[in-house]
């Protein structure tokens, strides 16, 4: 969306930081060059920071852009931050090696030493510390150190000590290909000693960097550093996100500038008598690939900790987290106290592993502290919510009810719907510049009624439908959605002209050029837009099939229909970015799929013919993954999805790969399974700014490919864990209302939800399509479930579904896929040695009082992995069959399912 306003965004949103141009870094003046175990390195010889770190060609620095990050201002690896004061005074002086960058003085350097400097002419003259800087190799590991000396003859105490971390991370000006081959991207675990951040090439299959603590040097914070946002490569914006710093300490942070946020760790700060030095550093790692960071985080003896099913944990389930460290657990807290409690339990299989159950008991954020014998200190980041189940009800009420928008004289023909929220002032949003947003169109305006009708496919309500029913026949259907199937951009604009008794607010800037006016919201060229519509009409045929009598008035024919219509127009020509993988195009995956089953054939063939013609151009692509953005985490999902289904091994393998390097697993709720998205608050959110965005829609929507992938390849326990991670997301942006945010804003001095429902809906799309209960055997830790409480594994492994939807159930050792179209699984049981399922059907959710329940379960069996020795079991009794699904009848709301 609009490239040539993210890439100067920066300079519009925010306030220059640099002083004029003048180089001060001294490249002129050359490099030192070294060899290492793993890597070659530059040093800038003036500066001795980090010009280059390669392994073989892979360059993890931006040194082909240097040039234009030579100034004041701008961070390199190697530099320094630090707030100090004299002990007993209240005020904080700040220091730091780049703000007025001057050479260093070289020390000596022999041994394991290969440069060292004496930081001093580069650091503020009232500096009240002494910080020499060494970069050695210890134990054949690069490491980065800083002797940190208080010269002075009073105490000094630390109050903030930190590391700025700068990869290369930078798409300006970059061509697809050099993007996904010269870049990476980078996150963080924020838990202390334990922490590490991760570099990642983007192409997904080059070995990524992982920077741990030498020695004691925790992961505290984790903060963004402003730079000038006005020349090339244009710092925060859409083709350079910005730069972050390793915090060792936080406290001056926490009581000035985070002073109104509950930090992600407890602030500390440190004091350093008269003549005292105290070291800190990070060591830089080489793992072999992406699934093996946590392999090489053993080998390098930090603490590594896994959650099951993830780090977002519901009132009703029961989670697994297992720890694996030299030294003995000594003791485990938790803040809020009380917020979990947890027992041990004797899961692992592997030895090295330590394994504990946690029950939940509030919600929202949660933190976990282990204190290892030896005084290593972890922590481990969780939110908890309500049942999930009750999750979902409570959002398709908010949506419903809070959300809906019923004012018949509206002059832009959005009443009655589903419209965009603001919950820092509890209101639904009728105006806003970004015309898009109040306009019912696009992911920001869109996504509230694209929530609330894919809410009915997960959990349909029967108050809900209808309000729906009577968007769908009013509003999408004829305002939204012209008659020919196309979709407009949006239907509110900015033209007091056409709309003179509409009272447009004067304390709105007009004058942006996404105050659209009525040709350029009412224009249909947009094919992101489409999937939307026809996400919501394919979402009440699954309502109308299933849940006949919920509907009243349109038959299932009818919205499937809509669908294909939707399709079919946008694929007619005449609508932009058409050829790009599009948000939550899942669903034409699964409308194609029903097609079949209703032997709709005429209408499967159109579909699949036009996915078939999209395909066909990404599979002669190395980097199919386009946009309207110049790097963009959206187009995956729909590339994956096709080449999937016809038979493209290669080009799907490749989306995987891409995934992964840019969504990562950590012992984090915020950043596990967090796929990358960091301009969107832009266009959708109430705060506007460029920033790593947590659990925004690409979580979800990205999810959706790597679990798909996992059916087919169930020992592929990573993927599964990334894409639980992801799927469970969209259950922390609800709060205890149902209102759910956009996404959770990740700087520092803010860490909250952002006030506007935005673009929540496609991140749901990605969570109802893809959640559900899987029952893995793992190597490590045996018989786990996740999204399910298991209570019994030998002789039968016995699974209590605590999903959200109880609609999927994936037996990893069957490589089989169970799946209700109507009614929800209470329960499962699975025989390992006779390979027969048990299957308890309810009418609906347990824990959803409000859910409708179906009239019949309707049971789908699909093998999705060829496993040796297994076949696709089947009902044991006589079951009728109605498009591909079998029929279960209930007794009392209830049914039992043995398939052999």
């Amino acid at each position: 969306m609009r490239i040539s306003t993210l890439l100067v965004l920066g300079a519009a949103l925010f306030t220059g930081l640099a002083d004029a141009q003048t180089p001060t870094l001294g490249l002129a003046d050359g490099f030192l060059n070294f060899t290492v175990p793993n890597f070659s390195l530059a040093l800038v010889k003036d500066s001795q920071t980090l010009y280059s770190l390669k392994n073989g060609n892979f360059d993890f620095i931006p040194a082909d852009k240097m040039t234009q990050r030579q100034y004041n201002g701008n961070v390199h690896l190697g530099d320094i931050s630090f707030r100090a004061r004299v002990a007993g005074t209240s005020s904080w002086t700040s220091g730091d090696s780049f703000s007025a960058r001057k050479p260093v003085r070289a020390l000596s350097a022999s041994g394991s030493t290969l440069a060292a400097a004496d930081l001093t002419p580069t650091l503020p003259t009232n500096a009240l510390l002494n910080i020499t800087r060494r970069w050695v190799v210890q134990n054949n590991k690069l490491q980065l150190l800083f002797d940190v000396t208080n010269f002075r003859t009073s105490v000094v105490e630390i109050g903030a000590l930190g590391a700025p971390l700068e990869f290369n991370n930078i798409f300006t000006d970059r061509t697809a290909a050099q993007t996904n081959e010269l870049c990476s991207l980078f996150d963080p675990y924020i838990g202390q000693d334990a922490g590490y951040v991760q570099v990642t090439p983007l192409l997904g299959t080059l070995p990524p960097l992982v920077v741990t603590p030498a020695g004691k040097s925790p992961l505290e914070g984790w903060r963004f550093i402003p730079e000038s946002t006005a020349n090339s490569p244009f710092y925060q914006s859409q083709t350079f996100e910005g730069l972050y710093e390793w915090q060792f300490h936080t406290l001056a942070y926490a009581q000035n500038e985070w002073a109104s946020v509950t930090p992600w760790n407890a602030p500390t700060s440190v004091t350093l008598q008269p003549g005292q030095t105290r070291t800190y550093g990070l060591q830089f790692n080489l793992a072999s690939g992406i699934r093996t960071i946590e392999d090489t985080l053993r080998a390098a003896n930090r603490p590594v900790a896994v959650g099951v099913p993830g780090y977002i944990i519901s009132a009703d389930q029961q989670g697994k987290l297992f720890l694996n460290y030299p030294s003995a657990v000594q003791s485990i807290s938790v803040s809020p106290s009380g917020a979990l409690t947890w027992t041990s339990n004797s899961d692992a299989k592997a030895s090295g592993w330590v394994g504990y159950t946690l029950t939940a008991h509030a919600w929202g954020r949660a933190r976990l502290t282990v204190t290892y014998a030896d005084g290593t200190i972890q922590t481990v980041h969780y939110y908890l919510t309500k049942t999930e189940t009750q999750v979902i009800s409570d959002l398709g009420n908010f949506l419903t009810t809070s959300q809906w928008f019923n004012d018949p004289s509206d002059p832009f023909h959005r009443s009655p719907s589903v419209i965009s929220y603001d919950r820092e002032v509890n209101k639904v949003v009728k105006d806003d510049p970004r015309a898009w947003i109040p306009g019912l169109s696009d992911e920001a305006g869109a996504g509230s009624w694209l929530a609330a009708t894919m809410k009915q496919f997960a959990q349909p309500n029967a108050a809900e439908v209808t309000k729906l029913e009577s968007f769908i026949n009013q509003t999408l259907w004829g305002s939204i959605q012209n008659s020919d199937g196309s979709v407009k951009k949006s239907v509110y604009f900015y033209q007091p002209s056409l709309v003179p008794q509409y009272q447009y607010p004067s304390n709105i800037n007009w004058g942006n050029w996404w105050s659209w006016n009525q040709a350029a919201s009412y224009a249909i060229d947009r094919a992101y837009d489409y999937v939307h519509v026809a996400a919501a009409y394919w979402s009440l045929y699954r309502v109308a099939r299933n849940y006949p009598s919920l509907v009243k008035t349109h038959n299932w024919q009818w919205y499937i229909n809509q669908a294909v219509l939707t399709v079919k127009r946008m694929t007619d020509g005449g609508v932009g970015y058409v050829n790009d993988g599009l948000m939550d195009e899942t669903v034409f995956r699964m409308l194609l799929d029903d097609l079949k089953r209703e032997g709709l054939t005429a209408n499967a063939t159109l579909v699949e013919s036009r996915m078939r013609s999209r395909w066909s151009g990404w599979s002669r692509q190395r980097y199919p993954f386009g946009s309207e953005m110049a790097w963009d985490s959206t187009g995956q999902e729909g590339v994956y999805a096709w080449s999937k289904y016809f038979n493209d091994s290669t080009t799907a393998t490749n989306v995987i790969n891409s995934i992964i390097a840019y969504q990562p697993t950590v012992p984090h709720w915020g950043y596990n399974g967090n796929a990358r998205r960091y301009w969107d608050n832009v266009y959708g959110g109430k705060l506007q700014r460029i920033e790593r965005q947590i659990h925004h829609y690409g979580s979800g929507l990205n999810a959706l490919p790597l679990i798909s992938q996992f059916e087919s390849n169930p020992t592929d326990y990573y993927l599964l864990r990334v894409a639980f991670g992801g799927l469970s997301g969209p259950m922390s942006n609800i709060d205890q209302g149902g209102f759910a945010a956009a996404s959770f804003h990740s700087f520092a001095d803010t860490l909250k939800w952002d006030g506007y429902s935005g673009d929540y809906g496609p991140n749901f799309v990605g969570h109802a399509l893809g959640m559900g209960t899987f029952i893995v055997n793992h190597p490590d830790f045996g018989w786990q479930a996740f999204g399910g409480d298991l209570t019994s594994t030998s002789p039968t492994v016995v699974v209590h579904p605590r999903d959200s939807l109880r609609r999927r159930v994936f037996i990893a050792p069957l490589g089989q896929l169970f799946t209700l179209d109507a009614g929800a699984f209470a329960g499962v049981e699975f025989n390992p040695t006779s390979k027969q399922v048990t299957l308890t059907i309810t009418a609906a959710p347990e824990g959803a009082s409000s859910a409708a329940s179906a009239p019949n379960g309707r049971l789908v069996v699909s093998q999705t992995a060829a496993i040796s020795g297994v076949h696709l079991v089947q009902p044991t009794t006589d079951l009728k069959v109605d498009a591909g699904a079998f029929v279960v009848p209930f007794s009392s709301g209830r049914a039992t399912v043995v398939l052999a």
